[in-house]
């Protein structure tokens, strides 16, 4: 058993125990209903608002909602399409509001974020889709440096997407934040870190893909060449940590770029902390500072990320 009360300091644990007050460790077992009005108090309650010069609007790109954000800082010519997490079963375009227009207002470039349907009214497939048809309608729109970036289960599906357009030279980079990207569930860290504070190894069971749908998960592909440079921000005390190191051997294997941190002390769902933990800030850093060089250069720079 994982001593958490020496591997978190005092600000992830005061970040675990206001998250658990709001969603508490069972609420994945309530109804859909339940769960998503839980989940959705949740994030309202860690909604920072959005920093200085970023605004926002929504718009439907064909049959799927989008909210686009731009911001009044000057940064390179990209864009990036945001898959928010919640397992395929939870959030939307409110959950990741705040994350996504920071991610715009600290890299000047501009953030869609992607409201694809959520399970079980709908499968994975049509969360896939959904993150395609918002992809075709940037590149119709002339966007042709795309950075794909989510967390947890909205990083299975920006890894999925980068898949099925694997040598695309559009698709400039991708940003995974302790992503769930399928496969095998025997993973040493599903057995470590299987009682987990925020995510635990039964809780990612009760999320877990049909195997149908994980034929198309990123870990349950054969073929890693034609990847674009990608980042994965694991976070040490996760179940699905794991899955990034797999995830980056594969791609360095097949001779791209991948870099991978875990970060130490953290859990899932730290995104919520960067504004509370200084290892959770370090960590949305990282995020951003990897948008900022794909956007500029196309390429991720390890020394200025260890920093």
């Amino acid at each position: 058993m994982m001593d958490y009360e020496l591997l978190l300091d005092d600000e992830v644990k005061a970040f675990v125990a206001e998250t658990l007050s709001w969603y508490p460790p069972d609420a994945y077992a309530q109804t859909v209903e339940e769960n998503r009005a839980t989940y959705d108090a949740m994030c309202r309650a860690f909604f920072q608002g959005y920093p200085d010069g970023v605004s926002a609007h929504d718009a439907n790109l064909g049959d799927v909602p989008t909210r686009q954000y731009q911001s009044d800082l000057a940064g390179a010519d990209a864009l990036v399409l945001y898959f928010h997490g919640g397992g395929f079963v939870l959030g939307g375009l409110d959950s990741h509001d705040d994350v996504s227009a920071e991610i715009a207002g600290e890299t000047g470039v501009p953030v869609w974020a992607v409201d694809y349907r959520l399970c079980p009214e709908n499968s994975r497939l049509d969360a896939l889709e959904d993150a395609g048809s918002v992809l075709s309608v940037a590149r119709e729109q002339g966007h042709d440096r795309i950075i794909l970036a989510g967390d947890s289960a909205g990083g299975w599906l920006a890894a999925a997407l980068a898949h099925r357009w694997r040598n695309a030279d559009d698709i400039i980079g991708q940003v995974l934040i302790y992503p769930g990207l399928g496969g095998a569930m025997a993973k040493p860290s599903m057995t470590r870190h299987a009682h987990a504070p925020l995510l635990s190894a039964e809780e990612v069971q009760s999320y877990a893909l049909d195997p149908r749908e994980d034929a198309h998960s990123p870990l349950a592909q054969t073929e890693f060449s034609g990847l674009p440079p990608t980042l994965v921000l694991a976070a040490e005390c996760d179940p699905l940590a794991d899955d990034g190191t797999f995830y980056t051997d594969a791609i360095k294997a097949a001779g791209g770029q991948a870099l991978m941190f875990v970060e130490p002390g953290l859990v899932h769902g730290h995104l919520r902390a960067r504004h509370m933990s200084a290892r959770a800030a370090r960590s949305f850093e990282r995020v951003t500072q990897a948008v900022g060089q794909l956007a500029q250069s196309g390429k991720l720079d390890r020394e200025i990320l260890l920093k």
